[in-house]
């Protein structure tokens, strides 16, 4: 027992520098509350105080792997991304994903007749600088297509 006793301080250490794990994820429902609050706050404020919150890498729509992403609808060009704000202006109509999949594609072609849907695409998961499964909740809200994602590997 007292051998134990010695080895859990050092399993403790150990812990802290491991890796974040499945634990450590975004769930479905996180994605998609951040996607409501989101939205909540364009119609609210209009798109340029609402991507400004955004593009905010330390702001509140910045959580964890979450993070929200805003395409125009219209001309595939992003409005907003909490990852890379940078990416404010550029188009984004062709973007692919690790696969090939067309992601804004999908995106605009999921929400066209509905107002809500998940799309399913490959992506880096830049906490973990790994290529992963992700699944991202996307709105469509007039020209604006508002979305966060969320890992599955």
């Amino acid at each position: 027992m007292t051998r134990a006793l010695h080895i859990l301080p050092a399993l403790a250490l150990l812990a802290t520098a491991l890796p974040a794990t499945a634990a450590d994820r975004s769930t479905p429902e996180q994605a998609k509350a951040l996607v409501e609050e989101a939205v909540a706050l364009l119609k609210a404020k209009g798109p340029d105080a609402a991507a400004a919150a955004f593009n905010d890498r330390k702001g509140s729509f910045v959580r964890q792997d979450l993070y929200v992403f805003v395409f125009d609808a219209a001309t595939g060009r992003y409005v907003a991304s909490g990852a890379n704000p940078t990416l404010t202006g550029t188009d984004a109509t062709d973007l692919a994903d690790a696969e090939g999949k067309p992601v804004v594609q999908s995106m605009i072609a999921a929400t066209k007749d509905r107002p809500s849907a998940f799309v399913e695409y490959v992506w880096l998961n830049r906490s973990i600088n790994k290529v992963e499964h992700k699944h991202s909740f996307v709105v469509r809200e007039g020209n604006y297509l508002v979305g966060s994602g969320y890992y599955t590997d």
